[in-house]
């Protein structure tokens, strides 16, 4: 009975959320509070908050694994990641712990214990949005990440503080992490590409991440994200993100159920929440000062800030172990903060744009190195997203021109690009800025490659603007993609499963003219 009450109310509330342009999330956050309120009437079984507390737990550990395949062990060790996660615990915990302390009569360690809960932003609904935008290797995404972790990290010092938890002594083991870094990667090797990879994924994301550091004192978060920093430099840590998504998702459903079981606020704790959710944008650019100071641009550090902008599960662990009487209304702000936090990250370039003059007196005179625009240096044939289809793309054309330029926002993609000789530049195509300065010279043709149908609707406009009559080549993987594309000035549109099957029968064609009558 759990599942069939639970399984339904997810679908049917994040059906009807979808129908008025907000993510399936939120109406899983309200399936939630649904529950709590009727579920003891249709019969909801007493255990289905604890079972709902373990999946959930499986599905946050998932995530961070996903996370960690495509970070970057020194994406986090930056100085905009160290400072803008420090300071902003800092600042945060120093202004608001007093005014928590004098307003609701708290003493001063519960003040500033809730205060430093209240600086941290939510992993799932960050990692998620920028997953979803395909943003995970954008700078201002690699950005955001990194601060998350540096907050998961500030987050074990203060339970082992507030909590009294110490490491166990074996906890020194994990020293010897990289000498079996090439042992998992064999076994990876090993597990091939069927439903074996998807258990090793498992294997290493839920007992020995989750569990063997667990064992060891040490968060169960933290371990999931290390094995998947330690699997990210594998041939096949994209394949295996991939291959566990729809299980990482359907967990995650569980996440935002468990939240909105927490249990029905009343007044006071809807005050509370919504005090919470207006301090919000103080929370964001607090983020966004700090950013720029370290060398951000306006924008980098506008969307990095908004998608900080939310108030973290962290918040419910704490209130679970050491403040129980805040769980609810800290239940309701984090709702509440996603409920807000999901539009504006939808409309986050719009929001830029509009703000944008405002935002860039804050612009520091020295940008960071890999937050640099780009240059076209006279290209003829520009490329934008140089992931496989890119990349396949750009070595077919290099057999007869020698003015290809690839653009790419992952650093560390375009990075590797230049080791193997293509030239490859690193820029965020939907960046106004960039379109803006940027001088097109003798380009003659742009082939539009990156995954995300916002980000190649984006660049075809900007090129439109500033004047290129030139072809502008796409593909889409669904139908439904093709009109949007053509209105925004794309030329020739190619859907990439229909082209996968004509490449198929015209090999298959060749392989019958040369393969002799029987």
């Amino acid at each position: 009975m759990l599942e069939v009450i639970s399984i339904s109310f997810a679908f049917l509330f994040g059906l009807a959320v979808r129908q008025i342009g907000l993510p399936p999330l939120i109406g899983y956050l309200a399936a939630g509070f649904a529950l709590s309120a009727w579920g003891p009437a249709i019969g909801l079984p007493q255990e289905t908050r604890p079972i709902l507390d373990h999946v959930a737990h499986l599905g946050v550990l998932l995530l961070l694994f996903a996370v960690g395949l495509k970070l970057k062990l020194g994406q986090i060790t930056q100085p905009q990641v160290l400072g803008g996660a420090l300071g902003h615990s800092a600042l945060t915990t120093a202004l608001l712990g007093p005014v928590l302390a004098l307003a609701l009569g708290l003493d001063w360690s519960d003040a500033l214990l809730l205060a430093v809960s209240l600086s941290f932003s939510s992993t799932v609904f960050a990692a998620k949005a920028l997953e979803a935008k395909r943003d995970l290797g954008t700078f201002y995404g690699r950005t955001a990440i990194g601060v998350l972790i540096m907050q998961d990290l500030i987050a074990l010092v203060v339970l082992a503080v507030w909590g009294g938890q110490t490491p166990s002594p074996w906890a020194l083991l994990l020293l010897a992490i990289p000498l079996v870094r090439p042992l998992l990667h064999r076994l990876l090797d090993l597990a091939g590409h069927d439903e074996l990879m998807v258990l090793a994924g498992l294997l290493l994301a839920l007992v020995l991440g989750g569990a063997g550091f667990q064992a060891l004192g040490l968060s169960s978060e933290i371990g999931a994200l290390a094995m998947g920093l330690i699997l990210s430099t594998h041939r096949q840590a994209g394949e295996l993100s991939d291959a566990l998504w729809s299980l990482r998702e359907v967990f995650l459903v569980g996440f935002f159920l468990q939240i909105g079981l927490s249990g029905l606020p009343d007044l006071q704790d809807l005050g509370f929440a919504a005090v919470l959710v207006l301090i919000l944008p103080a929370k964001a650019a607090l983020f966004f000062l700090l950013f720029v100071r370290f060398g951000l641009r306006a924008r980098s550090a506008f969307l990095a800030a908004l998608n900080l902008a939310t108030y973290s599960e962290f918040a419910l662990i704490v209130s679970a172990t050491l403040l129980p009487d805040w769980l609810v209304p800290l239940a309701l702000a984090v709702s509440l903060a996603f409920l807000v936090a999901a539009p504006l990250d939808r409309l986050a370039q719009r929001l830029f744009e509009r703000f944008e003059t405002r935002l860039g007196h804050f612009a520091p005179q020295k940008l960071h190195r890999d937050d640099q625009p780009a240059r076209l240096g006279g290209a003829g044939v520009l490329i934008l997203g140089m992931g496989r289809t890119g990349t396949a793309a750009y070595d077919r054309l290099s057999d007869t021109r020698d003015d290809l330029l690839g653009l790419d926002a992952d650093s560390y993609r375009v990075a590797a690009h230049r080791a193997e000789g293509r030239n490859v530049l690193l820029a965020d195509v939907e960046d106004a800025g960039f379109w803006r300065d940027l001088e097109l010279g003798p380009l003659a043709a742009v082939l539009l490659a990156m995954d995300n149908v916002e980000a190649k609707d984006t660049a075809a406009r900007a090129l439109r603007r500033k004047g290129f009559r030139g072809p502008i080549i796409a593909h889409a993987l669904y139908d439904d993609e093709l009109p949007r594309l053509q209105s925004a000035g794309a030329t020739h549109l190619h859907l990439a499963m229909a082209q996968t099957g004509v490449a198929l029968a015209d090999e298959t064609g060749r392989a019958l003219q040369d393969t002799p009558a029987a």
